[in-house]
């Protein structure tokens, strides 16, 4: 990780053969910034990089960020819109590529209804871009299904903070306030490598003479720094936040004044404490009942504390009521609203968090509205000029709209931003079901592994090229710059959207020359909702981050949330009694060991980005399975050899890699591979009932070494 010195800026635009830009990074939801400066130098353009100072990372930038440039730049970059035929790629100008779009669409359509074609967005889309997407779908498409990948992300603790605070917002106080914290949880989530730049400030607060507690079953950069780390059981996570609420409850932690004055569901989660019994939290967890102890009594007795969730505990089938439970402890110790204490769940993706508030989720307009809601439906509606009856009504989640491209419900998809073949879980089933589509329509900067399956490929700009706002994880709006040119015919998201809206016939609705002049309409469609937006502008944001809810010009934006009420209507928090839900799939004789997924620092999600990358693609140039070796032995697998990992879904390849950090009976693969190293062609499909959120940190599989395979992966 760079950190930078001074005023943030290293260099100086002082050459003229130097070419100087200002931009965020593009990967991870913290948004850090930096500089470009690109140099000609004769036939060959060299490319140097430093961070800039933002009030988020204070001038660190991490190595993602460092090399996101080489794949902006990368040979392989779409620059024309892209047709099939015969099974190949040709050429096509934007004119034909609209008029196949304009006449596929119609079509499909016109016999099968407006709900025919779905729309897939992604948490990666600028805020502009994600409302015009979610205004594309419902206004030009007029089809009520649209979802986005930030459904993998943080859809079940979006859901949990929604129902226990009426408002979901990644932190619910200021990040600065993490080094006067004194006690810190941090449940299934990595910091240290999927958000390092804001890894000091957790350093800070160990200085400070914090407590912290790590709940993960590997060892990760971030436990190390953890005074407890709890090796839980993979899925038992509810249950092990019951064992701390047992001890709080029995030995008299609980801040009853709080509790009583802003609080409902009190009683019905004390009677459930009864029957709750610490010697069988251990027994699931495989958590000794002092470990347990302890960490309640460090939590609850801290003057000040902070949890922090992230995909760990949050993808899995019963994500959404883990982080309820999770947000019971806060809520019994009172530790929210106030200086050093609340909750957070880390995003994930660059824009997880503005993706969802602006309209691209299958249930929500923008503004965090509601598209059930009448009055929302009115607002919007008014917003948009349409009459409120043509607005859709809610759709289903992402994975969703697989199974029903797979029930031929849905014929045709437009994809924007995303890599679903591999991002979805049971790849094998979302391919085939692609595959059986009518019409494809993928939107990127590269040929994806989904983009490869597609009848029309049209290319999107990236980063360096595309103006537009972000909310990051502490729920501050952000601004980013871009002054780089676009490659030959490669188009902006929201240029392509207003076009195909044009040739669709709706381009009243989509007459915009700028992303400024979208946001204008953004803010407005925001005015009144939860994420309120109204008082930010793009002046305001060239100087300085803001954060949401800001409901009128020269509101300073609210960094600490509840602080006086929560978001429903009565001012309270819900607390909800939480039973020992376990994942749908178990492991079994047949598949004895637990499956878990996750990210290594030097790549982002599905790698579409990262692996174009030379610098971060030589770090990890392929997947590989950690397992312990005593496991290892067991099944005969030597290290460094390709092992094969099947489930009842299918079957991966990775290159086994030894470690005493895990516990014996689960093995850990990355995310960030496609073909036979796709991991999620093997984890399950089902389904958190509440949030939709599928269980990728939990599949039951069994394991084998392989031979003379080294060639085909």
């Amino acid at each position: 990780m760079t950190k930078v010195l001074g005023n943030g800026l290293r260099f100086e635009e002082q050459d003229s053969s130097a070419n100087l830009l200002h931009s965020q990074c593009p990967f991870c939801s913290v948004q850090c910034t930096m500089q470009i400066l690109e140099k000609t130098e004769g036939e060959r353009k060299t490319y140097k990089v430093a961070p800039t100072q933002n009030s988020t990372s204070n001038g660190r930038l991490c190595i993602k960020g460092l090399n996101a440039h080489q794949h902006a730049y990368h040979p392989e970059r779409l620059q024309y819109p892209l047709l099939k035929a015969d099974g190949k790629f040709v050429r096509v100008s934007w004119k034909e590529a609209l008029e196949f779009i304009k006449e596929n669409f119609f079509n499909i359509q016109k016999g099968n209804g407006c709900d025919s074609i779905g729309v897939y967005g992604s948490g990666s889309l600028t805020n502009e871009e994600a409302y015009l997407l979610g205004k594309f779908a419902r206004v030009a498409l007029k089809t009520k299904y649209i979802d986005y990948n930030g459904r993998f992300c943080m859809s079940a603790a979006a859901s949990a903070m929604n129902d226990a605070f009426g408002m979901d917002r990644g932190l619910t106080n200021k990040i600065t306030e993490i080094p006067y914290t004194s006690c810190i949880i941090l449940a299934g989530t990595n910091i240290a490598e999927c958000q390092p730049t804001i890894w000091p400030y957790f350093h800070q607060a160990k200085q400070n003479g914090a407590f912290i507690i790590v709940i993960d079953p590997r060892e990760t950069a971030t436990s190390k720094l953890a005074d407890l780390h709890l090796k839980v059981k993979p899925g038992t996570d509810a249950a092990l936040a019951n064992g701390f609420l047992k001890v709080i409850f029995e030995e008299g932690y609980v801040d009853q004044v709080f509790v009583d004055q802003k609080t409902e569901g009190f009683a019905e989660l004390k009677a459930h404490m009864n029957h709750i019994q610490l010697e069988e939290i251990e027994a699931l967890t495989d958590i000794p009942a002092e470990k347990i102890r302890l960490a309640a009594r460090q939590y609850a007795t801290a003057p000040t504390g902070m949890i922090f969730t992230a995909r760990g505990v949050e993808q899995q089938t019963n994500g959404y009521l883990t982080v309820r439970n999770f947000i019971n402890l806060v809520l019994v110790t009172g530790k929210i609203g106030k200086f050093g204490c609340g909750f957070g769940a880390i995003t994930g993706q660059a824009n997880g968090q503005g993706g969802r508030e602006h309209g691209q989720k299958a249930d929500q307009l923008p503004g965090y509205r509601s598209i059930v809601h009448p009055e929302h439906r009115k607002y919007i509606a008014k917003v948009w000029g349409i009459d409120e009856k043509d607005l859709p009504g809610k759709g289903v989640s992402a994975f969703e709209m697989m199974q029903k491209i797979a029930k031929k419900e849905i014929l045709g998809l437009f994809v924007m931003g995303s890599n679903p073949v591999m991002s979805n879980p049971n790849a094998l089933f979302v391919e085939k079901a692609l595959k059986s589509l009518q019409c494809l329509i993928v939107v990127d900067t590269f040929l994806s592994e989904t983009a490869q399956l597609a009848d029309l490929v049209l290319p999107s700009s990236g980063y360096l090229e595309d103006e537009g706002t972000m909310t990051n994880f502490e729920g501050r709006v952000t601004w980013r710059p871009a002054k780089k040119e676009l490659p030959n015919e490669v188009k902006h998201d929201w240029q392509i959207l207003c076009e195909i809206a044009k040739v669709l016939g709706k381009g009243t609705y989509f007459s915009f020359s700028s992303p400024e002049e979208i946001f204008e309409e953004l803010r407005l469609a925001s005015k009144g909702g939860k994420a309120d937006y109204y008082g930010i502008t793009y002046d305001r944001l060239r100087r300085e981050r803001v954060y949401w809810p800001c409901p009128s010009i020269g509101h300073p934006g609210t960094g600490r949330l509840f602080e006086q009420a929560f978001a429903h209507p009565d001012g309270k928090a819900r607390l909800m009694a939480v039973e020992n839900k376990y994942p749908k799939e178990s492991i079994s004789e047949n598949y004895p060991l637990y499956l878990t997924t996750g990210r290594v620092l030097p790549h982002y999600l599905t790698g579409v980005q990262t692996r174009r990358s030379p610098a971060l693609a030589a770090r990890y140039t392929e997947s590989f399975i950690e397992i312990h070796p005593k496991t290892a032995k067991k099944y005969k697998i030597e290290p460094n050899v390709l092992v094969k990992i099947e489930s009842a879904r299918g079957s991966a390849v990775a290159r086994s890699k030894y470690s005493l950090k895990i516990r014996e009976d689960t093995v850990f693969v990355p995310i960030h591979w496609g073909r036979k190293q796709n991991i999620n062609q093997i984890t399950t499909d089902d389904l958190d009932p509440v949030c939709k959120m599928p269980g990728f940190k939990v599949c039951a599989v069994k394991i084998r070494p392989m031979v003379n395979l080294e060639k085909s992966v």
